[in-house]
């Protein structure tokens, strides 16, 4: 199991077999070529979706969105610290 912290604060576990997922990358490759709706089903695969669900609660905002920029400010930081093998 792989632990990570955003640089917003988010912590998660990240399970390493998570990123041996075809369907993973058949879902990036989606949100690549601009498919936002692979968003959810991406989080979903990599994070699961209790921790998908309060990542959207670590980024609501006051009147109770959560942005999709920030959204995918997050999932590119985890990408990151995987790449780089970061471990909090």
């Amino acid at each position: 199991m792989m632990h990570g912290k955003t640089s917003s604060g988010f912590e998660y576990e990240l399970d390493e077999a998570a990123l041996d997922d075809y369907e993973l990358l058949e879902d990036l490759c989606e949100l690549d070529e601009g498919n936002m709706a692979k968003t959810s089903s991406v989080l979903k695969r990599l994070i699961g979706v209790e921790q998908k669900e309060r990542l959207k609660e670590h980024l609501r905002t006051e009147t109770g969105r959560v942005p999709m920029s920030k959204m995918m400010a997050e999932i590119e930081e985890i990408f990151k610290n995987v790449k780089e093998g970061k471990n909090s």
